[in-house]
C-alpha cells in the first residue's frame, strides 16, 4: 500500500500524535484538513476508526471498517476492526462468523484466533473458545504476546496463571 500522498502526510502524522496524546477531537480536526482524495486512504480510515471508537460511535466504526475490508482485503486490521465493531453493536455471532470466513485467507497471526476465542466465550461456546485460545497462544508463543497484539481497550478473557480463567 502506498503512503498518503503529499501534502496530507503531515495531517496523518499530526493525527497519530494527537491520538497518542488522547486528543481525538484534535486528531479528527487534522484529518478534516486533508484533501478529499486522501481521506479514503486505508491508513486514514484506520485512524478514523480509532477516533470513532473513542467516541463510541459504533455505526461510524462499522461503515469505516466495512470500507477497510473492501479496500484492503488482504490486511487483517479491517476485518478485526469490523468484527470488534459488530461485537460492540451486540452482533457477536456475526462478528465470529466474519472472522471465521477469513481466518484461513489472511496472514497467520494470533490476533484473529484470539478474537474468535473471545467471541466464542461470550456466546457460551467454551470448548470452541479454548480451542481458539490455544491456537492464538501457539502462534503467538505465549499469553504476554497475545495481550501485546490486542487493540487498545480489549480485555483478556482468561488469566495467564495456573489458576485458569480470571
Amino acid at each position: 500500500m502506498k503512503p498518503v500522498k503529499p501534502p496530507d502526510e503531515t495531517q496523518v502524522e499530526a493525527a497519530e500524535g494527537w491520538i497518542g496524546l488522547g486528543d481525538y477531537v484534535a486528531a479528527n480536526d487534522e484529518l478534516e484538513q486533508m484533501t478529499p482524495a486522501n481521506r479514503a486512504h486505508p491508513d486514514v480510515l484506520q485512524l478514523r476508526w480509532r477516533i470513532y471508537v473513542a467516541a463510541k460511535n459504533w455505526e461510524a466504526c462499522l461503515d469505516n471498517s466495512t470500507a477497510l475490508t473492501k479496500l484492503t482485503t488482504e490486511r487483517r486490521f479491517g476485518w478485526i476492526h469490523r468484527a470488534h465493531t459488530l461485537d460492540k453493536l451486540g452482533r457477536t455471532q456475526e462478528a465470529k462468523d466474519l472472522l471465521l470466513s477469513v481466518v484461513g485467507e489472511l496472514e497467520v497471526n494470533s490476533t484473529i484466533p484470539y478474537h474468535l476465542a473471545q467471541f466464542c466465550a461470550k456466546l457460551g461456546q467454551v470448548d470452541e473458545s479454548e480451542q481458539w485460545l490455544g491456537k492464538a497462544l501457539l502462534v503467538a508463543g505465549g499469553m504476554a504476546e497475545v495481550e501485546r497484539l490486542l487493540p487498545v481497550g480489549c480485555v483478556c478473557i482468561v488469566g495467564a496463571g495456573p489458576g485458569g480463567p480470571a
